[in-house]
């Protein structure tokens, strides 16, 4: 997904800029006989001044920032950070009401984007933006920061939701090895694990989001990307057999209670990250089924990943090897060429390098090689991400309206939490989940 592309002359001094060396283009009247006008050159933007908003706080604003950095660096354009908080909305919509909206925005959701350009508020992504993006991105990014048949967004950072962490300790004492497959998963590494002693899973089922996390990991193995882009745009319905094979799968899980901590009932009360507690500080399960973002909750709970605490990618629950990912979209509020330069460096394999130099960070560009990422996990997920190729998707949930895959205790957050209430009801798990995509998509 991109933002807007650069007006034709900041685009083609930009490209001068990133083509051209240091030395007689950093000054100005030397011996060389460059004109005065080569320093400006080199510095397309000076004077320039660029406001973002963004939901980082803390260390990934630290780590965006040192992307900022590199990017005023080297157009000479003042760039200012506002933190929107983690209501991305509610800090936005009085701004573009005002008409006074940040001249580059980072949407946690892509379903925002839609949103947004239908009340008018984006600007679409210029010309040199989407070259980035044709380079850097598979068409699907394209396609999901598009609404109307026009490029507004951007995918610039991930969240890898296609793992299952595990404690290595637990592993050991059990004998139980990572599966490949979700079939072997079940019936060797998890029954291995209950044998032993130990529950399986720590799932957090109190928070919603993290059983469409699982459903949307089977789903996508099993059905294959093409009926998952169907599903998400609600194309087919939840009652079709593909849901039903990837609710048989999840059965195996949901209807034993002894895979779980706690059984059904302990998972239910269970949120999240008190999860990653059970397996990592408590050391009561040994495994969680969750995102990347698991590494920072492991490492308060007392672990060291990559020693205690380690992953294996979501097995095969079919023919694709799923690679799910969540992410922030960076769109354009206003038309103008600083707007545009910033998008067009942050969809760039230069401005995706030297965010993914620092930690916390993870990118979807698929020409950031990993070896630039800081430590092993990083480079791991990176490369997933890479072989996947055309077959990664996003977090269905998210693709959704919010009323359905996004709110606490209602749509696909509650159906699911249902069933793992009652795992032996799969037509009626569908049923509930088709009735409310429908009012949801208003179909």
């Amino acid at each position: 997904m991109v933002s807007r592309k650069i007006a034709v002359v900041a685009a083609l001094a930009l490209g001068a800029a990133a083509c051209g060396g240091g030395g007689s283009s950093s000054t100005s009247g030397g011996s060389s006989g460059a004109p005065a006008s080569s320093a400006a050159a080199a510095k397309p933007l000076q004077g320039t001044k660029i406001e973002i908003a963004a939901k980082w706080t803390g260390d990934e604003q630290k780590s965006f920032q040192k992307v900022l950095d590199a990017f005023m660096a080297k157009t000479g354009a003042t760039v200012t950070y506002a933190s929107t908080g983690e209501d991305t909305g509610a800090y936005l919509g009085p701004r573009i009401q005002g008409g006074n909206p940040p001249d580059v925005a980072v949407l946690p959701q892509p379903g925002l984007v839609q949103q947004y350009a239908d009340q008018g508020a984006l600007k679409p992504l210029s010309d040199a933006v989407q070259t980035q993006i044709d380079q850097n991105y598979t068409p699907y990014w394209k396609e999901l920061g598009s609404a109307s048949g026009k490029v507004y967004g951007v995918l610039v950072k991930a969240a890898h939701k296609s793992l299952i962490w595990y404690r290595q300790g637990a592993f050991d004492d059990a004998g139980a090895s990572p599966a490949t497959s979700w079939d072997d998963l079940m019936s060797k590494t998890a029954q291995t694990l209950s044998d032993s002693g130990t529950a399986p899973f720590a799932l957090c089922a109190a928070s919603g989001w993290t059983l469409t996390d699982l459903f949307e990991n089977v789903y996508l193995s099993s059905a294959g990307p093409e009926n998952y882009d169907k599903l998400s745009k609600h194309e087919i319905p939840w009652t079709d057999p593909s849901v039903t094979t990837a609710l048989q799968k999840i059965q195996m899980l949901f209807g034993k209670k002894e895979m779980m901590l706690g059984g059904s009932s302990g998972a239910l009360q269970t949120d999240f990250p008190t999860c990653v507690t059970q397996v990592y500080g408590q050391k009561k399960a040994a495994m969680v089924i969750e995102a990347d973002f698991v590494a920072s909750s492991a490492v308060q709970s007392g672990a060291k990943v990559g020693e205690d605490a380690k992953i294996m990618p979501f097995p095969k629950a079919g023919d694709t090897d799923p690679v799910i990912l969540g992410g922030d979209v960076a769109v354009a509020m206003k038309d103008n060429p600083g707007a545009m330069a910033l998008l067009e460096f942050l969809a760039s394999k230069e401005g995706g390098e030297v965010w993914a130099k620092n930690p916390g960070y993870l990118s979807p560009n698929r020409n950031v090689s990993p070896d630039n990422y800081p430590d092993e996990l990083t480079k791991q997920l990176a490369q997933t991400i890479i072989q996947a190729g055309e077959s990664v998707r996003y977090d269905m949930s998210d693709l959704a309206p919010s009323a359905f895959g996004g709110t606490d205790g209602k749509g696909e957050w509650k159906d699911l939490q249902d069933f793992l209430r009652n795992p032996t009801d799969i037509k009626g798990a569908q049923q509930a989940l088709e009735s409310d995509a429908a009012k949801a998509f208003n179909k």
